[in-house]
């Protein structure tokens, strides 16, 4: 279903809340609703909506990754086993 289908007024959320919330459940597509013909709020399902930030968090450290290397701040990982290993071997003695 296209994003411009489902565009509601404030006024048909606050007469169909129950109904809104029941559908969003089902569907993916996140509800847009307006104030005074302008888009204010999205109405998502929670399930959809903790999807999205897990997604977005791996982006972040995708991109954190990306600078990291771009700056020069890696390791081979030959050397980075050898200092997990020896963490914790230090840790088990």
């Amino acid at each position: 279903m296209k994003l411009s289908e489902q565009v509601k007024p404030i006024s048909y959320l606050k007469a169909h809340a129950a109904e809104i919330i029941r559908q969003q459940k089902d569907n993916s597509q996140p509800l847009v609703i307006t104030l005074h013909g302008e888009a204010k709020a999205i109405l998502q399902d929670v399930g959809q909506y903790e999807e999205t930030q897990e997604t977005l968090a791996l982006l972040n450290v995708l991109a954190l990754t990306n600078r990291q290397v771009e700056e020069g701040k890696l390791r081979p990982a030959a050397e980075s086993f050898a200092r997990i290993r020896k963490r914790l071997a230090d840790s088990q003695s």
